[in-house]
């Protein structure tokens, strides 16, 4: 059996027009195109959702935490305002009251300390040497440069006047 063109056919086809049992090469080329192209939404999508993470991340924010839970309401709920307020988190610099807060609370408990003492003070930490961690007797133990020099070095007392 032959296959013949139908008579009402002109006779030069398109190239896209294929022969019955033949694979049509314009529908396998489409499905390629359209598998590639949605993948590439997906993953561009994917990208440009996780970038007020990427930047808090990036940056070390403190507020990286928040940042990231925002990005996943947002992504979850298809509230874009979330992922606007996260953006807006992540190139915003949030100043560090921890470090402040905690340096006030110590100077705070140091005052009262004193204060229940009855006005004496505590005699400050003892010094130890960074290169073995034991602390330093006033005369006679070597410690280490800062410079990190290697030179022996003797701690010298400096006398204090009592007022006596």
């Amino acid at each position: 059996m032959t296959s013949a063109t139908h008579p009402v056919a002109p006779h030069h086809l398109p190239s896209f027009i294929t022969a019955p049992g033949e694979a049509d090469v314009l529908m396998v080329t489409m499905a390629v195109i359209l598998l590639v192209s949605v993948l590439g939404f997906g993953i561009l999508f994917l990208t440009l959702h996780t970038l007020p993470e990427r930047i808090a991340h990036k940056s070390h924010k403190l507020q990286f935490e928040i940042v990231a839970v925002l990005g996943l309401i947002a992504l979850f709920t298809n509230m874009h305002i979330f992922w606007i307020v996260g953006l807006l988190l992540a190139l915003i610099d949030l100043p560090d009251f921890g470090g402040w807060l905690g340096r006030i609370a110590g100077s705070v408990e140091r005052i009262a300390d004193n204060q229940s003492n009855g006005g004496t003070a505590k005699p400050p930490p003892e010094i130890t040497d960074a290169g073995r961690g034991d602390a330093l007797a006033p005369q006679g133990v070597v410690g280490r440069r800062r410079d990190g020099s290697g030179e022996s070095v003797t701690p010298k007392l400096v006398p204090t006047n009592t007022g006596s």
